[in-house]
């Protein structure tokens, strides 16, 4: 089942910066993402808009 998309969703990219490599991009509801809880103190958390999110999808589904 697909997440419902609103005008709280926010999109997001989660980085390792020491590897420079993408670990996730996924969205959910602002409140579910107040508290950023990643496991590492190396990943950080970008959000991106809806528009970025799509070209991501789109690129995953050609490859």
């Amino acid at each position: 089942m697909r997440k419902k998309e609103d005008k709280n969703t926010r999109h997001y990219i989660d980085l390792d910066i020491r590897t420079q490599k993408i670990l996730n991009w996924n969205f959910d509801h602002r409140d579910k993402l107040a508290v950023q809880e990643l496991s590492d103190p190396f990943h950080v958390r970008i959000f991106i808009t809806r528009g970025q999110y799509n070209k991501l999808e789109q690129k995953r589904l050609e490859i």
